[in-house]
């Protein structure tokens, strides 16, 4: 009996013994205070706040820089010659390159305006402009951009870009101009 005594002493002793280390580590991880961890959290949480807030404006910069292209593109103008409204190889480009920014923004609407030089009558120069307006109109068409998102006016000669009147003014005159609408 007193064996058995003894043997349960030295087991609690042992339990007691394997307790109190156990319970050193845990307060040993719990010498930190507190407040310490959590102002680490806060300032964590601060700085992924602040890397994603930089995020979001490169973001937001580089869409603006895109659509700011996009415009420039889309405002890029085209020439015809004299008393003429078919599109020379160069407008097929310019306007090739419309219609694949066009594609990128399908919320994009444009305006086509045709223009025209001071020679020749008023109306003729109305109706003139409002082919040349339409040529332009019609490629973007075939190209595959939807015809509710242009829109188109002329103008004639009643909105000039140079008003010399001499062969370099009248070549700058002849043209179409696309505004973006939306």
């Amino acid at each position: 009996m007193k064996a058995a005594f003894r043997f349960l002493v030295v087991a609690l002793m042992v339990a007691g013994l394997a307790a109190g280390l156990g319970c050193s580590s845990k307060q040993a991880a719990s010498d930190v205070p507190p407040s310490a961890t959590t102002d680490d959290d806060a300032k964590r949480r601060a700085e992924e706040e602040a890397l994603r807030q930089r995020q979001l404006e490169e973001q937001r910069q580089r869409e603006a820089a895109a659509i700011a292209a996009a415009k420039e593109e889309i405002g890029r103008m085209i020439h015809f010659d004299f008393d003429k409204y078919d599109l020379k190889p160069e407008a097929r480009s310019i306007l090739q390159a419309k219609a694949q920014v066009l594609k990128q923004y399908p919320n994009m609407r444009v305006v086509i305006e045709g223009h025209c030089d001071n020679r020749g009558t008023e109306e003729y120069n109305l109706a003139l402009g409002e082919r040349r307006a339409n040529s332009a109109y019609e490629f973007l068409v075939l190209l595959g951009v939807p015809a509710n998102r242009l829109s188109k006016v002329s103008y004639g000669e009643s909105r000039p870009l140079d008003p010399a009147n001499n062969e370099v003014a009248w070549a700058k005159n002849r043209r179409c101009e696309f505004k973006v609408a939306g």
